[in-house]
């Protein structure tokens, strides 16, 4: 017995959808991927990347989709229905420089679209300005800002006044080499590389002069901005707020940048052995605690400068500094009382989280931007590089100095967090938003509320606009 012959309407039904409509779904995914794109290339966790997409999805009334978010690619899905076909849309993300300036620009545009102020269509004309402009600031004043970030670094580390100058130089030197070399395409590797040589050099050759300093001091301060302290900070945020697969990419890369740098010191040490300069034994990853009010002095310094060369807002320099100030005292406070170095860390980054959004919301700018810049005294890269380095040579010592690297960026990621956890339902709990708490956001609003009071909202500025237009 033949079979019937197919239904020619059910066979196409998944292709009746409307053009406009499929018009609006790519025009809503395609902005919600572009924003997803530039808060992940500025260093936002991917969980703060999903949130801020389907936020932006669900403020332009889509329905039915679904975001991915993975180290280096964006997926944004919609189906409307399971006899029609969905729709896809990917967008490859390739790290640039990070902008705070461009990431808050974005983080208004969010909550303008949020809060039914602005349409997708005013949306993505913003975005398209912003993607479209370059950098607010000449290029000399982020190298000079790196410089105060070194010296700041070397006051923290308890450095003298040629450490601090040394470490200044140095960043400002690496910097400029690192970005000729990146105009050439070269490898972030080998970028290390040539920054670890030229930092061990400088300090080889400051050691030659009668000055009286530590050359092992010396060296770990003129790398400490080489060091992939935010990395392995964002890579155990992604893994606590769960987002293994990029979390592991992020380890990874935190883990070959510094191998870089421990290849270029290892050479710098052996041009050092060759030209006959004895720096005594080398204790990789040494510093010295400095006395309470440099320290906080020198977080300060390092805090805001590293926030100037990150293109922050200059409205949002003095608060950061203040902040960073507080953090590095309670550090210090916790540290003298027998805390240690990783819970002395996850304290003052607990008060980093529950101070940094208020200071945030005054300052008018994302969360993400005060805490990445205020963390920066205590991350861990000193410590992953002591490990990497003695791992030939002493075991041990290098195991010791990993797991103290695993605690402190555990102790930091998690502190941040759980204050970040506890401040936002404080702040919003005229709003009765503390039920429906979700998870921290350092960039973006915390969800969308209302968002059919939204809907209302552009669908009555529409008809205004097409009655002005009759």
């Amino acid at each position: 017995m033949n079979a019937p012959p197919p239904d020619r309407h059910e066979e196409h039904r998944g292709d009746d959808r409307d053009p406009r409509e499929v018009r609006e779904i790519n025009a809503t995914m395609d902005l919600a991927l572009r924003i997803g794109e530039l808060l992940l290339s500025s260093g936002a966790g991917a969980g703060d990347v999903s949130a801020a997409m389907n936020n932006v999805a669900r403020s332009c009334g889509l329905r039915g989709y679904s975001a991915d978010v993975m180290f280096t690619e964006l997926t944004m899905s919609q189906q409307s229905s399971p006899d029609q076909p969905a729709l896809i849309q990917i967008r490859q993300v390739r790290y640039r420089e990070v902008d705070y300036g461009d990431l808050t620009e974005v983080d208004h545009i969010i909550r303008d679209l949020v809060a039914g102020r602005i349409d997708r269509g005013e949306a993505r004309a913003r975005l398209n300005r912003i993607s479209s402009t370059g950098h607010q600031r000449p290029r000399w004043s982020v190298t000079a800002a790196l410089g105060v970030m070194g010296a700041g670094v070397g006051a923290l580390l308890g450095g003298d006044w040629v450490v601090v100058l040394v470490s200044a130089a140095a960043a400002m030197l690496v910097d400029r080499m690192q970005r000729r070399m990146g105009k050439r395409r070269l490898p972030t590797f080998y970028q290390q590389v040539a920054g670890g040589l030229l930092a061990t050099l400088i300090a080889v050759g400051v050691t030659a002069t009668p000055a009286e300093v530590s050359s092992s001091l010396v060296i770990s301060t003129s790398i400490v901005m080489l060091l992939a302290g935010v990395n392995f900070l964002g890579a155990i945020q992604d893994a606590l707020t769960g987002f293994p697969v990029t979390a592991g990419a992020r380890i990874l890369e935190a883990f070959l940048n510094t191998s870089g740098v421990v290849a270029g010191v290892s050479g710098g040490l052996q041009v050092a052995d060759v030209l006959g300069i004895d720096l005594g034994r080398v204790n990789p990853g040494a510093y010295t605690i400095a006395n309470v009010p440099v320290m906080v002095v020198g977080g300060a310094v390092a805090a805001a400068g590293y926030a100037f060369s990150a293109y922050a807002p200059v409205r949002s320099l003095a608060p950061i500094g203040a902040v960073a100030a507080v953090a590095v005292g309670v550090y210090a406070a916790a540290y003298d009382r027998g805390f240690g170095i990783a819970w002395s860390s996850a304290l003052a980054a607990l008060l980093l989280g529950l101070v940094s959004y208020p200071v945030a919301s005054r300052a008018k700018v994302p969360s993400l931007v005060v805490v990445a810049a205020c963390i920066t005294p205590f991350l861990p890269g000193l410590s992953i590089y002591r490990g990497l380095t003695l791992l030939a040579t002493d075991a041990a010592s290098a195991l010791l100095a990993m797991v103290t690297a695993v605690a402190i960026a555990l102790g930091l990621s998690s502190g941040a967090i759980l204050g970040e956890y506890l401040a936002q339902p404080i702040r919003r709990e005229a709003r009765r938003l503390e039920n429906k708490l979700a998870g921290p956001r350092l960039v973006g609003p915390y969800t969308v509320l209302g968002a059919s009071g939204t809907r209302r909202r552009q669908r009555k500025r529409q008809r205004r606009r097409e009655a002005d237009a009759d």
